[in-house]
Order: structure tokens, then C-alpha cells, then sequence
């Protein structure tokens, strides 16, 4: 069989490259450009029918959005680097649900309407105070007597000094219960539980808060927070490089999208491509990389042509598998028989 290998590729280089010795051209520094071209160029240059796949995570109860993170074993560690793009249909436990990544469209449907209360009163000495911020004064409470959650990430406690200037404590969840609570611009050590005198329950709607300075005498200690009816998603925002559901989940579901991931790196002598036939598409746009860095502009346009013959071949089986898709109009679905009540010659329009 022909051989499609790293080693394959590092000769195939070497060739191009006029650069036969190791003390031309190292296999160390082969490897870097190679690599760099397979993971920075070529997902570029093509985006192949065979580097698009399913990918799956799983919701947590009260947690709205989920983002790409170094966690490792997280579903989403590094997703940002390891996948490029995000593409519907969305599926949460099966059934599909709606795409955005408008966030005027998104929070349009969804507003982020915060409900305010007045918790208490300072008295110009106190800067620590606790109790319970009441879902009853929730705008879902008359639909729901039980208690509802209060949502992370949504909740900021405020109130003034005696010089009228701005106090504020925001949230930052440490899990599906507890937050911290800590004044914008600082922050406290996220691998820790919350101290015990700056925490919220999101469950509960118990807070302990202890201010900077002292709010003023007479002065009213306010509660801004966000309260949700969970349920299964039925929508998903894709922006920032992170995903917002709505409603939010109300406990673990399934959600499988399609994305665009980065074509594997090769790190050994005798690996090949995830597709054999790429080694000699990789092999010369890691050859044009070595020319570049070396100034040799004649090289370059020499084996520029044959590049662009490389990554024509590559992309034929794409197009070709492409070809079974036929681009769908307002008559897709009567035509295939999906939408009895709407076909041609059946039921009325």
C-alpha cells in the first residue's frame, strides 16, 4: 500500500523543500509546520464532509449556560480549540429545538426581566445582613405556589453609603446551589465554598451578605434577581463561544449538535491522516510554510499549482457526498409526501 504516513510526509517535504539532510531541516521542525498546517490551515481551507460530526453534552439542573473550559474531563474542556464551528439541528433529550445566534432574537423571546425587592434597611453601622429573598414576590408565583428558583449568575444585591456612592454585591455560582457574592472588580478564590458571610441559595433564596462600608442610615438594601420556571429547553443560544438555554433545564438532558472539529495532529513517525488520501495535501502546505519562512517566493509559486490540485482532490469526495443533498424549496415537503394536509392534489391549501 502506499505509504501515507508522518514519515511519508517529512520525506515528501524534504523533496519539496530541497532539504535531504536533518541538519537542513530537522524532523522536530518538519513536525511543527506539518502540524500547523493540519491544524490552523487546513480546517480553513476546507471544511470537509468528514471533519463534520455529532458531538454531545448534558445539561444540569438551573444551569443555563455552558461554555467552553480547561476542566479536564469536563465535556466541554477546551471546546473553542477543538472544534471550530456549531451548526443545527440541536437535539435536547431527542426532540429538536431552535438555533439562535442573535442575542437581540434570543433575549427578545426570553427578556432578562430582573424582579426587585427590598430586602431591609441599613442603619449606617451594620455592613453584614441575611434573610430570605422571597420568590412570592415573583412574577410566576401566581402560576406556581411552590417555591421558584432563582437564577445564577442573574443576582446583585445593592444599596448607597452615607456619601450616596453605589453599593453592589453581584453572584458567581460555585455550584447548582450556592453562589458568591462579592463586589464587581474583585474576586474571591473561585475553588473555595463561599465564605459564609457572602452566599447566595439559589434553591432557597437565602443570602448572607457582608458589605464594604456600611449602607446609610434609612438607606434600603435591594435585591435584583432573574426567577425561572425550569423545564426542558426548547431553544438555544449559540454566542460568545458558549450556549444559553431557555427554559431553563430542570434537570440533566442529553443535547447533541454538529460541529466542525479540527483535523488530528500527527505525532508519530508512523501515523497517517484521519484520511490517508490527505498526506499529500498536508505535505505540500507544510512545504509552503518552510518556503515562506524562508523567503523563497519562486519556490512558492512553483509548487503553488500543485498545492491547489491537492486540495481540489480532497474536496472530491465532499462535493460528491454533497450531491445526495437536494437544496430544499417551498416544495420539498410536498414533494416528499412529508406534509399530507399541504401535497400537491391532497387536502386544500
Amino acid at each position: 500500500m502506499a505509504d501515507s504516513t508522518l514519515g511519508a510526509i517529512r520525506t515528501k517535504v524534504r523533496r519539496l523543500t530541497l532539504s535531504p539532510s536533518p541538519n537542513q531541516l530537522a524532523d522536530a521542525d518538519i513536525d511543527q509546520y506539518v502540524n500547523t498546517f493540519i491544524q490552523y490551515d487546513f480546517p480553513e481551507h476546507l471544511r470537509l464532509f468528514n471533519l463534520r460530526q455529532k458531538y454531545t453534552f448534558y445539561t444540569s439542573p438551573g444551569v443555563d449556560v455552558y461554555q467552553s473550559n480547561e476542566i479536564i474531563n469536563d465535556p466541554l474542556f477546551e471546546f473553542q480549540q477543538n472544534f471550530l464551528t456549531v451548526h443545527p439541528p440541536v437535539y435536547v433529550d431527542g426532540v429538536e429545538i431552535n438555533m439562535t445566534q442573535s442575542e437581540g432574537e434570543f433575549f427578545g423571546w426570553y427578556p432578562k426581566n430582573r424582579s426587585d425587592m427590598t430586602l431591609t434597611v441599613g442603619d449606617g453601622v451594620t455592613t453584614f445582613f441575611t434573610g430570605f429573598i422571597n420568590s412570592l414576590n415573583s412574577p410566576l408565583s401566581q402560576f406556581n405556589s411552590q417555591n421558584i428558583n432563582i437564577l445564577r449568575n442573574y443576582v446583585t444585591i445593592t444599596s448607597a453609603d452615607q456619601f450616596n456612592n453605589a453599593l453592589v454585591m453581584q453572584d458567581a455560582p460555585y455550584n447548582g446551589e450556592l453562589g458568591y457574592l462579592y463586589p464587581p472588580n474583585t474576586y474571591p478564590d473561585f475553588t473555595m465554598p463561599p465564605a459564609a458571610i457572602n452566599n447566595i441559595n439559589y434553591l432557597t433564596g437565602q443570602y448572607f451578605v457582608n458589605f464594604p462600608t456600611p449602607p446609610a442610615a434609612g438607606q434600603n438594601i435591594n435585591a435584583h434577581v432573574f426567577y425561572y420556571q425550569p423545564s426542558r429547553p426548547t431553544i438555544v443560544l449559540y454566542f460568545q463561544n458558549q450556549f444559553t438555554f431557555r427554559p431553563v433545564p430542570d434537570q440533566a438532558y442529553p443535547v447533541d449538535i454538529e460541529v466542525y472539529v479540527r483535523p488530528t495532529q500527527l505525532l508519530q513517525a508512523g501515523q497517517s491522516p484521519q484520511l490517508e488520501e490527505w498526506w499529500q495535501f498536508i505535505s505540500y502546505g507544510a512545504s509552503l510554510k518552510v518556503l515562506q519562512d524562508r523567503r523563497d517566493l519562486d519556490s512558492v509559486n512553483r509548487i503553488m499549482p500543485e498545492f491547489k490540485e491537492q486540495m481540489l482532490l480532497v474536496q472530491r469526495r465532499t462535493i460528491v457526498q454533497n450531491t445526495n443533498e437536494r437544496v430544499a424549496t417551498i416544495y420539498t415537503d410536498a414533494l416528499n409526501n412529508s406534509s399530507p394536509g399541504y401535497n400537491w392534489g391532497q387536502g386544500t391549501f
